[in-house]
């Protein structure tokens, strides 16, 4: 009888089990966003039962939620049997600075499992696999289904708002007179760019339903009067005469001939000596642990999109008209990349 090969590295084995059970973390922290847990330890420490009550959940199995995510520091229990919040925890409370329970409240949501599902499908074909599964396109998805789409687009807002800062602290937009931010929502990212440059003046431009709340930003930023809103779709056009035009999180949503009619719409628009800047996931071509190549699978799945490398924002861009002048990193996952007409 052949005797049965003996793994020579269980460790290897131990963190290929580890990695299996992400989907069970994913599920404990959706859980305990759901419940909303971190929100009722905001003004102290509580035991689980006392957890249990407040939240209205059954105590023997809060404790064995709450003793799992312990294990990720995401919540920690003291000598005394109360539990307490952890920086990780702090950011799944609703109303956190840098609020992530939106994201933890959609990457759990069933609807979105569903898609999970689906993901051999669409590794073996190459192709989307959620518009099939739905029967209709991601977005036209998200606008028939008004719950999932508030939790799906909150939870975009929270991927965006903790790169603001970063982006704004890498980069000196003040030498630009005219900053126009295409595609830019509710403008919290201009906003940003206006305080720090207090010479320049913004342009704020996206369909109307996105920039609704762009008023009240620019106001509470104190840059309303050097900014206005203007509406549109960036696939027909876009405001002339910026010295520099901004892109965030929209190139990764669009397959190569969506994103080179925005590219040239920007070309025709930009000032011959304007420059244009990118905000998204660079994937890093060491195949290092990166956001950016989880986001990359999702775009895959959902849209038939992808993050894209600097090499392939290069040639992006010069099947544009712009030339690739360099890739600046932030404290975010996401990176600016800086091109220029050519």
């Amino acid at each position: 009888m052949t005797a049965l090969p003996v793994a020579t590295d269980q460790s290897a084995a131990v963190s290929l089990l580890e990695l299996t059970q992400g989907a069970v973390v994913t599920q404990s922290i959706y859980a305990a966003a759901k419940l909303g847990i971190a929100d009722v330890l905001s003004d102290g420490a509580l035991t689980a039962a006392e957890i249990a009550e407040r939240v209205g959940s059954h105590p023997e199995a809060t404790y064995r939620l709450l003793r799992t995510l312990s294990g990720y520091s995401v919540f920690t229990e003291r000598e005394d049997g109360r539990f307490e919040l952890t920086p990780v925890s702090d950011a799944l409370r609703e109303g956190a600075p840098d609020s992530m329970r939106g994201m933890a409240l959609v990457m759990g949501h069933p609807l979105l499992w569903q898609e999970w599902e689906h993901l051999l499908t669409t590794v073996r074909t190459g192709e989307a696999n959620t518009p099939k599964l739905r029967g209709m396109s991601t977005f036209d998805f998200l606008m028939s289904n008004p719950e999932y789409a508030s939790t799906f687009f909150q939870a975009m807002g929270n991927l965006s708002a903790i790169e603001t800062d970063p982006v704004v602290a890498a980069y000196d937009f003040s030498r630009f007179g005219t900053i126009i931010d295409v595609g830019g929502g509710g403008g919290a990212l201009l906003a940003k760019i206006l305080q720090r440059a207090p010479g320049s003046r913004g342009i704020l431009f996206d369909a109307p339903h996105a920039t609704g709340p762009a008023a009240a930003t620019f106001e509470e930023a104190g840059v309303a009067a050097r900014c206005r809103v203007e509406n549109g779709s960036y696939f027909e056009g876009v405001p002339a005469g910026g010295d520099a035009y901004l892109l965030k999180h929209t190139l990764h949503d669009f397959q190569e001939p969506q994103c080179l009619a925005v590219l040239g719409n920007i070309r025709q628009a930009i000032s011959p000596d304007g420059s244009l800047f990118v905000v998204e996931y660079v994937i890093p071509g060491d195949n290092a642990r990166h956001a950016g190549n989880f986001i990359d699978l999702w775009l895959m799945l959902m849209l038939d999109a992808k993050e894209r490398t600097s090499a392939q924002y290069a040639d992006l861009f010069a099947r544009a008209g712009f030339r690739l002048t360099g890739v600046i990193p932030t404290s975010s996952p996401a990176s600016i990349i800086e091109a220029t007409p050519c």
